[in-house]
């Protein structure tokens, strides 16, 4: 069996953080795949929580404010991966009668959730906005390229799914900050 066909954890991080398409179109959707992927998920949700933790304890979070915070955090991490499977699924029908599944789709998206894996160097003074924001479209690539290869279409119509469920995503995840920040500040 080649390396593509069954990959380990951190072969699957490494060519889903390299964009490699070809990983993508062989990734087959098999239980382990699944839970790699969803192991990924976790990961990207911990780390997050990493760098939540950092700057609400910087910012003297009581302990029911970071507990609370916490819980939103990794709750939109995981949350936001279903929603956004879900859209592409729901848009791809839309766009193209697709033959994957939404639980076909679950392996991909996962996959391209590593760049959320580092997402705990968000607490790096005065970068952490611009490195939460980079993550967060090398993710969006991942997803283009995981839909490129997954619906068989071209890039374009691959970004519009894409994008279609990253908008929402993006703004959610930039209403629990907000709404951490006023946590905090109450």
């Amino acid at each position: 069996m080649s390396q593509l066909s069954k990959p380990s954890l951190w072969t699957t991080l490494r060519y889903a953080l390299a964009l490699n398409g070809n990983f993508y179109e062989n990734a087959r959707n098999t239980p382990r795949n699944r839970r790699i992927a969803l192991t990924i998920v976790l990961m990207a949700a911990f780390s997050h929580l990493l760098g939540s933790t950092a700057i609400l304890l910087i910012n003297r979070a009581t302990l029911p404010v970071l507990l609370l915070a916490l819980l939103l955090d990794g709750l939109s991490v995981v949350c936001g991966y279903f929603f956004w499977t879900f859209a592409v699924w729901k848009v791809g029908q839309w766009l193209k009668p697709i033959d994957p599944t939404y639980r076909e789709l679950l392996s991909p998206i996962g996959f391209a959730y590593a760049p959320q894996v580092l997402n705990f160097l968000t607490l790096v003074p005065l970068l952490g906005r611009p490195i939460e924001l980079i993550l967060s479209i090398w993710s969006l690539l991942a997803v283009i390229v995981a839909v490129r290869q997954g619906l068989d279409i071209g890039t374009r119509r691959a970004a519009l799914i894409s994008v279609v469920g990253w908008l929402p995503l993006q703004t959610a995840i930039g209403f629990v900050q907000v709404l951490e920040q006023k946590l905090v500040q109450s």
